[in-house]
């Protein structure tokens, strides 16, 4: 949908996440996540401190912890309801304090904001360090009564138990504000669910085959110039004799070494992962956020994959590669697995994916799935199948993949998945974004309303409007205003 600070946000890796209020889930699940640089942006508002219990539901644990948050008072009017905007899978951005549509909402309704940091991740840590055996206190469930327990304790602090309260999230975080609401509705009045995947499942190969369609849309031939790269691709590395020009080919940061499957399919997505970013995130205004690559669109890898003079499909792939690299100021792709797992395997706050990568991957492992597997005849990739992902649980986490099915399950019957039934939420998506497969697309009820906003990614409704803005973005942002406005009347 994202978040955590330093080196993790700061610096482009091989896998790395988007934002903390758009969580982007790239990190082997949401493409959080993304291959994006995070936002380092300086901004005026200060670090606020809350006190949370580490364990909600265990009365006799009483051991607590500090959780970050940020609040903007410029806006709110006596009288005026509260805006929570929910941090995901990374860092809380505080670029969000200052821009982006909900402040737009605000300002009109006299709304006091508040941001919270989602447990795990930016600076807000909860225990000592990522292992295996502190990550249990990380899930949704915990997360949504942090919100409760900060809404109820900020109200009563700051005279607001009687203020509407508004949730707002996007990707992951949107998923926690639908059902921030759903669990908590005495606490919450509304809420506006952007990009929110709230229906888990352990295989996502619909992923794949949204990107198939948003390249597609641009240019028919697009993804099948992708598919012929991809498929050539895999055809060469069946012979260790062509590893020396193929790391030539993709500027590798060492020697192509495949000595198992995960070797072959880690490198085979961090390919694809190229085109996967650009489709989720393409032309959204993320530039505020201090995000490197928002110029790099699907025009332009299709305009890369449609140029002949670049040689082959295969070259063009290779091409393709090479300009994200320039674009993140990449000297060489890292894209050995054995690097990836021992970073992965690294649980200090120091780490180098302790920003959100091993967070983020144990809430798929634990909660939701989400793995954008090559398992459909209908995308353009191929080599990292299901069975690459489930095997990464157990790899970092010891979790069996029976263990990750039932915890899916689980997921889905806490929520309801597409079938969450409240009042109160409306669901924005853009229909180019590959996570709307797993949101809710149509109206479940008047007071459930959908809005699919054609020609528009991840997220797009929650960014500052920009002239370019396709009409439909507009008006999907206006109508998201009545409905706040006449909500907060009942």
């Amino acid at each position: 949908m994202a978040l955590q600070t330093g080196t993790f946000i700061c610096k482009v890796i091989a896998i790395i996440f988007v934002s903390v209020v758009c969580g982007g889930q790239r990190l082997k699940g949401f493409r959080t996540f993304s291959r994006v640089q995070g936002a380092c942006n300086e901004t005026a508002f200060e670090d606020q401190w809350f006190i949370q219990k580490l364990d909600h539901f265990n009365g006799a644990d009483s051991r607590t912890w500090k959780q970050r948050y940020f609040v903007k008072d410029q806006f709110y009017r006596e009288g005026g309801p509260v805006f929570l905007m929910i941090g995901g899978e990374g860092p809380a951005n505080p670029a969000w304090m200052e821009n982006g549509t909900w402040l737009v909402y605000a300002q009109k309704m006299g709304a006091l904001c508040f941001m919270l940091e989602h447990r795990f991740y930016g600076r807000s840590h909860p225990t000592a360090d990522l292992s295996t055996e502190n990550l249990r206190f990380l899930s949704s469930r915990q997360a949504l009564a942090d919100l409760a327990h900060f809404r109820t304790a900020m109200g009563e602090a700051r005279g607001l138990t009687k203020s509407l309260w508004v949730a707002f999230g996007g990707s992951y975080p949107g998923s926690l504000a639908a059902w921030f609401r759903l669990k908590y509705p005495h606490l919450v009045h509304a809420s506006v669910a952007t990009s929110a995947p709230v229906h888990a499942t352990v295989n996502f190969p619909e992923y794949l085959e949204v990107v198939w369609r948003s390249l597609a849309s641009e240019n028919p031939e697009c993804p099948l110039l992708v598919k012929k790269a991809s498929d050539t691709l895999m055809e060469r590395l069946k012979d260790p004799k062509t590893y020396d020009a193929i790391t030539k080919d993709f500027n590798l940061c060492s020697k192509l070494r495949l000595q198992s499957e995960m070797d072959s399919a880690y490198f085979l997505e961090t390919l694809a992962g190229s085109f996967m970013d650009v489709v989720q995130y393409n032309q959204d205004n993320r530039e505020f956020e201090g995000v490197a690559g928002a110029n790099v669109t699907i025009k332009v890898l299709c305009g890369v994959m449609a140029d002949a003079s670049l040689g082959e499909p295969y070259s063009r792939y290779a091409a393709v590669a090479r300009l994200m690299a320039d674009t993140f100021s990449l000297k060489c792709l890292d894209a050995a697995y054995s690097n990836y797992q021992r970073d992965m395997s690294n649980a200090s706050w120091d780490g180098p994916l302790s920003g959100g990568g091993r967070q983020w991957v144990y809430q798929t492992c634990t909660e939701f799935g989400f793995y954008q597997s090559t398992d459909s005849p209908n995308q353009p990739f191929g080599g990292f199948p299901l069975t690459y992902h489930v095997k990464q649980c157990a790899q970092f986490y010891n979790v069996s993949a029976e263990t990750l099915a039932e915890a899916v399950a689980q997921t889905n019957e806490c929520y309801g998945g597409y079938d969450i039934r409240t009042t109160r939420i409306v669901f924005p998506n853009g229909a180019i974004d590959p996570w709307h497969a797993l949101g809710v697309t149509q109206d479940i009820s008047p007071e459930l309303p959908a809005i699919l906003i054609e020609g528009t990614a991840h997220c797009a409704n929650m960014y500052p409007a920009r002239g370019q803005d396709l009409p439909q973005l507009a008006q999907a942002r206006d109508h998201i205003g009545v409905l706040l406005q006449q909500w907060l009347k009942q």
